[in-house]
């Protein structure tokens, strides 16, 4: 459903979102933390840049930042920014009234509309407030969403990392 690129910078900004997300976070320290390759989260973040979901600074202390605040920043921004706009397009031939369409596409249309507006309403903020799986959870499976510093092994957890101008904005304490 999501590519790699979308789920790895969902995973980027988690990272940047839990470390305040106001200051430059050098690329190398995310790939470093996210266990990825520089140049594919290089890519990435470009594309995050251009669809205006994070700032670039250059430079000796330069990085990425978040654009705006957690909760502005909707799931739908960070999948179509990676990914481009999410359409589905299953008919070659619909002539004005999609009541000519076939049943797969009556069933990918629905499947688009509930896919937008579940990716409309979740944001950053929604995911930071438990950016990774508890405990047990993480002993039954790998989430895709660990990266080194946060996750349930660690003694202090993802909830002190929150902390700064991004959590107050968030609510998250």
């Amino acid at each position: 459903m999501l590519t790699q690129t979308s789920e790895l910078a969902v995973r980027a900004l988690l990272l940047i979102g839990l470390e305040g997300g106001t200051e430059p976070v050098p690329p190398r320290r995310l790939a470093e933390r996210l266990e990825c390759s520089p140049t594919y989260l290089a890519k990435t973040l470009g594309l995050l840049v251009k669809a205006g979901v994070l700032r670039s600074v250059k430079g000796a202390k330069g990085g990425v930042y978040l654009a705006r605040a957690p909760e502005d920043t909707t799931l739908l921004a960070i999948v179509e920014g990676t990914q481009g706009l999410l359409i589905g397009d299953y008919c070659r031939a619909i002539s004005g009234s999609h009541d000519d369409v076939c049943g797969f596409h009556h069933v990918m249309q629905k499947l688009h509309r509930d896919m937008v507006a579940t990716l409309s309403e979740a944001t950053l903020a929604d995911l930071m407030r438990r950016p990774t799986a508890g405990a047990a959870a993480a002993d039954r499976q790998l989430c895709h969403m660990q990266f080194s510093g946060c996750g349930a092994d660690d003694s202090d957890g993802p909830a002190r990392q929150l902390q700064g101008p991004v959590a107050a904005r968030s609510g998250v304490t």
